[in-house]
């Protein structure tokens, strides 16, 4: 009797552990378990991208545990350590800001889970610390921008008065795409960039700083550039209750190409966008894919994306798909 009770329990023991995953919870076998923790949901290009992370990394090819940062570090670094403990197979998110990221970088590969960068990168001593970065190159995405200023203004006399809404400060989008930005424009003398502030990515801030902008410069600006396309519809609101026409008084040229700007040129209130593609999610599932198969991957995947103008809207509006 007491060899038979011995022998249920071996058995018990055996099955429980067989049902187990890398996470500590039952899940089915194969099934890679994914910590993904994003920046938040402040802008349409951020709830596209919940959403394609979302549906390419689904069961029953994976488990994902999802945090959301509410735009805050803290909240991350907190989050990372929780899937840390939890022995998650990969670790996948985008960082808040760049700097601040290598004590828990750290604690991760000291723990042997790979983790994967999406859409932002970090500032770390050691590159080691995590296998791939997938995203767009938000240099290029300021230049791009640039020089469709460049075009749009040519033939006209200067001093052009231009006005930047930042983004995040510290995030890489916002240091990158102002940098781009500035590498271009900053070589024509005609241009005088007579306000920078940051909008922190947001529709309501972009609309709040707009108007401080307008009040300083006694609605004399020539161009805005925004580093996202939330920002921008904020400001075109603030633009049309000062007595101002969007797209005419003031050029105005964005970064993302949400469906939100593809209505705002439409409505000839935007004239340009540059895309920033947030459909990230089935080429990070294919990255996870490969790193839990022990295959080799590219320490950057930039993702492909081109520049959007008014005469294109009546073609490329329905297609949109964020």
């Amino acid at each position: 009797m007491n060899k038979c009770l011995v022998l249920a329990a071996i058995l018990v023991l055996a099955a429980l552990a067989g049902g187990c995953s890398r996470g500590g919870q039952a899940g089915q076998a194969g099934q890679i378990t994914v910590g993904f923790s994003q920046v938040g949901a402040e802008s349409e290009w951020r709830t596209a991208n919940t959403a394609s992370v979302k549906a390419a990394l689904a069961a029953p090819e994976f488990r994902l545990k999802f945090s959301d940062a509410q735009q805050k570090q803290e909240n991350q670094i907190k989050a990372l350590r929780s899937f840390i403990a939890q022995r998650v197979d990969v670790i996948a998110f985008s960082p808040v800001v760049e700097s601040g990221w290598e004590t828990v970088l750290r604690e991760a590969k000291n723990a042997h889970i790979p983790v994967v960068l999406t859409d932002r990168a970090v500032k770390v001593s050691d590159e080691s610390l995590y296998a791939t970065f997938i995203g767009s190159d938000f240099v290029e995405e300021g230049r791009k921008a640039a020089r469709w200023v460049l075009e749009d203004s040519k033939g006209k006399p200067g001093p052009i008065r231009v006005a930047e809404l930042q983004g995040t400060v510290g995030s890489a989008p916002a240091n990158d795409r102002m940098k781009g930005f500035h590498e271009v424009l900053d070589a024509d003398p005609r241009f005088q960039v007579v306000r920078s502030q940051s909008g922190d990515f947001t529709r309501a801030k972009g609309k709040e700083v707009m108007e401080a902008f307008l009040k300083a410069e006694g609605n004399k600006i020539d161009v805005l550039f925004a580093h996202n396309d939330d920002m921008a519809i904020g400001a075109i609101q603030a633009i049309e209750e000062a007595g101002l026409k969007p797209g005419q008084d003031i050029r105005i040229v964005s970064i993302d190409g949400v469906h939100g700007a593809f209505e705002a040129m439409k409505a000839g209130k935007l004239n340009a966008t540059i895309e920033c593609n947030p459909l990230l999610g089935p080429k990070l599932a294919q990255l996870i894919r490969d790193i839990k198969a022990g295959q080799p991957v590219p320490r950057r995947v930039v993702v492909e994306e081109g520049v959007f103008t008014q005469d294109q809207v009546a073609a490329e509006l329905p297609k949109r798909k964020y």
